[in-house]
């Protein structure tokens, strides 16, 4: 939920649908999976990509969501948008790219957060759940008999 534009809902969607980030080889994988992959629609010598109606809709209305909210805000995306625009690219090829970039950057994160959450707690792979600078036990006392002073009387 720290991306602009993803809410409660959509961060929902995002982890219930693609559950393991692994699965796929790459963000372009990703993207071909979630529909934000572009389809070549080329003829002759014109060079032209089109929106895919292939892949995961519900992850493609999640991030179409997530580009609106990024356009009307200054954001990085509504920047990426805006320079897509100068450059002579139509509106909505522009709105295309912006999906696009914005699944290579949610698959990027979500790595991240699967990798995080694979290091254990310690921030080391393989830590066990259990270890920290405490006994387990909760029996066995912090200090030991022989640690702790005792008053003597002078008297």
């Amino acid at each position: 939920m720290d991306l602009h534009g993803i809410g409660p809902s959509g961060a929902a969607r995002l982890l219930a649908d693609v559950s393991d980030v692994h699965r796929f080889a790459g963000r372009d994988r990703f993207a071909s999976w979630n529909g934000t992959a572009p389809l070549d629609a080329s003829s002759g010598s014109q060079a032209r990509h089109r929106l895919s109606r292939a892949g995961n809709r519900r992850i493609n209305r999640v991030l179409h969501i997530m580009a609106v909210v990024q356009l009307r805000h200054q954001t990085k995306g509504r920047a990426y948008y805006d320079a897509r625009r100068a450059g002579g690219m139509p509106s909505m090829m522009a709105m295309r790219a912006l999906k696009r970039r914005l699944s290579n950057v949610v698959f990027a994160r979500m790595l991240a957060d699967q990798k995080r959450r694979e290091a254990g707690p310690g921030g080391q792979p393989g830590t066990p759940a259990d270890s920290s600078a405490a006994d387990p036990d909760p029996r066995t006392p912090a200090l030991r008999t022989s640690h702790i002073r005792t008053r003597h009387s002078t008297a």
